[in-house]
């Protein structure tokens, strides 16, 4: 990955307290896995950016390379990469994603 890929997504990560690098956008996701995520956050009614990796084939690839994390969607809590739709599935449904998420200081209205 070229260091622009890099500081372009390092900028998307550091922009915005809750990242989810998807396919399509928060409003329209373009695959199952997205949409889930999509709708967990909204369920915690966190505010969140979306980043949409079919837009730009470098950032597609480069997110996998800069996570060292071979899907998409990818969410990013102040900075720090917590996991694909599985693990955020697996975060919601025990309570733990919410838990991480107070104790980034993200504000949750669920």
């Amino acid at each position: 990955m070229d260091t622009t890929v890099h500081d372009r997504i390092q900028h998307e990560i550091t922009g915005a307290p809750v990242v989810l690098f998807m396919k399509g956008t928060p409003v329209f996701p373009q695959c199952g896995f997205s949409a889930t995520v999509v709708q967990i956050l909204s369920h915690l009614g966190v505010k969140f950016k979306g980043v949409d990796v079919l837009a730009d084939p470098s950032v597609r690839q480069g997110i996998k390379e800069f996570s060292s994390w071979p899907t998409v969607p990818q969410l990013y809590v102040k900075g720090e990469f917590v996991g694909g739709c599985d693990i955020v599935r697996e975060m919601f449904e025990t309570g733990e994603l919410k838990q991480l998420l107070e104790e980034k200081g993200v504000e949750i209205r669920a």
